[in-house]
């Protein structure tokens, strides 16, 4: 949407001399880069990739961690404020519709038009300043201020996002594209799983129920910790890949991939990827937020019992991405995402026909299937739209806003029926996900494939590029532009 001008064009990025990675990394700690300028961070290898990789992951960890207290304020709201089920989902809504707004509008314009560094410091001021907003929400105990706070948060951690998703995807070689956000959204797995320990046995404990001056605490403590780490984001060395050095790569991988440049209005992998993601994300959510009431439903036990289920099902979860960025080393991502999205739709049906313990345990085995979909999606939609990559990242990062739907939808069955049957909402939203390995897998094999077998960023390159030695990599050496000798496929296997 916005910052479609700042896409450069098959012809600006021919005409330029491309940077080698040592360049790029010299040049790590430019304040802005313009996207149109090739910078030669498409190539980085595994060493020159790890320390911003590295600092970015924290990125993952907090939105994770937030995420995590988002039930817990949900049931502490409800309590203090003595505020329906039905609204307590409000702050939900809030959080997840900030998802649809800044990816489209601002957050996405802000990643093209200045670059990965300025997206992560806006998102992360954003993101201090719904912190903050917790204080007087508190004090005056405004439902609608929490509300408010929460979206605000919302826009923040979905600024980050648009930048953290694509920066971890491309900043690498291009063949671990998918291992790397896997592993790196483990740690937000970890912080999903944490928040909430730490906020029954810390930040909310011994306290009255109407208490919420530790809400107050809590979120004053992440604002400073937030805006510490914007300071530490100005000053880090962050590589910027623009989308002229994404167009590049795919020119470069062009006769493993079959590349061809296409308008964006033609990227059908793209917007089936949106679709999906959407579908999945809502329906991830809508298991989430009703795991615990089925489990008091399915077993018959206690609220503090199901919470504690819940707990094992988060745990499973978090290893679940473990396990997935580990097979990612062995088997093809496309082959993964299959098999636990048929996973995933096998438990969630047995979860609606099996009552009791049996019943717990298969909602819990599709929280563990759940955990590699969201990252392998995104990756696999961004390959190969060369330089269109960031503007198609906002839209595969907008679709998280699925997660403002589909939970209301499984409470209302839930409400007219149980919420058994209410796991028809999230089955519904699965099925449509699942649509689209079975897609990557019928005709995307030898795009996605291809990306798998490059060599690009397995060797330091030293020296720039012809146009017409870009055309010809891997068959011959030629004279650079400033008379350096630059082999091809050789030097890259070598």
């Amino acid at each position: 949407m916005f910052g479609k001008s700042e896409e450069p064009t098959p012809a600006e990025g021919q005409q330029q001399r491309r940077p080698s990675n040592a360049e790029a990394m010299a040049n790590a700690r430019r304040v802005s880069v313009s996207n149109k300028v090739l910078t030669g961070a498409s190539s980085l290898t595994v060493r020159q990739s790890i320390a911003p990789i590295t600092l970015v992951t924290v990125l993952f960890f907090m939105w994770g961690f937030a995420y995590g207290l988002l039930d817990v304020l949900n049931a502490k709201f409800q309590n203090a404020l003595n505020i329906t089920a039905a609204m307590a989902g409000g702050l939900q809504g809030a959080y997840f519709g900030a998802y649809f707004i800044g990816p489209l509008t601002y957050s996405g314009w802000i990643v093209r038009k200045f670059g990965y560094r300025w997206t992560f410091i806006t998102g992360l001021c954003i993101y201090g300043v719904g912190a903050l907003m917790f204080w007087p929400s508190a004090v005056y105990r405004s439902f609608g201020g929490f509300c408010g706070s929460l979206f605000i948060v919302g826009s923040g951690l979905s600024t980050l996002e648009t930048s953290a998703n694509p920066f971890i995807a491309t900043c690498g070689p291009p063949r671990l594209s998918e291992f790397r956000l896997e592993l790196s959204q483990s740690f937000q797995a970890i912080g999903s799983v944490m928040a909430p320990l730490l906020a029954s046995r810390v930040f909310f404990s011994h306290t009255e129920p109407e208490d919420l001056s530790k809400v107050q605490w809590t979120y004053l403590g992440i604002a400073a910790f937030v805006f510490l780490l914007a300071a530490v984001f100005y000053f880090a060395p962050i590589p910027e890949v623009t989308d002229a050095d994404m167009e590049l790569q795919a020119e470069e991988s062009a006769n493993l991939t079959g590349y061809a440049d296409k308008p964006m209005s033609k990227q059908y992998k793209l917007f089936f990827g949106v679709a999906a993601q959407f579908c999945y994300v809502g329906a991830q959510v809508g298991v989430a937020a009703n795991f615990i009431k089925y489990c008091v439903e399915s077993a018959g036990i206690s609220d503090a019992e199901a919470s504690d289920r819940y707990a094992i099902g988060q745990g499973l979860f978090a290893i679940g991405r473990f396990v997935a960025a580990g097979m990612m080393m062995y088997m093809r991502p496309r082959v993964i995402l299959l098999a636990f999205m048929t996973a995933i739709m096998v438990f969630i049906a047995l979860a609606m026909a099996v009552w009791g313990e049996g019943g717990v345990a298969m909602l819990s085995l599709v929280l563990f299937f759940e955990s590699c979909i969201f990252p392998t999606i995104f990756t696999l939609s961004i390959r190969g739209l060369g330089r269109h990559t960031k503007r198609g990242s906002s839209w595969i990062v907008a679709a998280v806003s699925g997660g403002a739907l589909f939970p209301s939808l499984t409470g209302l069955l839930a409400d007219h029926h149980n919420y058994h049957v209410a796991m028809a909402v999230p089955l519904i939203g699965f099925f449509v996900a699942f649509a689209f390995p079975i897609y990557l897998n019928t005709y995307c094999r030898r795009e996605l494939d291809g990306f798998r077998e490059t060599k690009i960023g397995y060797t330091e390159e030293t020296g720039s590029m012809s146009e017409a030695e870009r055309e010809r990599r891997g068959i011959s050496s030629a004279l650079t532009e400033e008379g350096e000798v630059k082999h091809g496929a050789k030097h890259m296997e070598s």
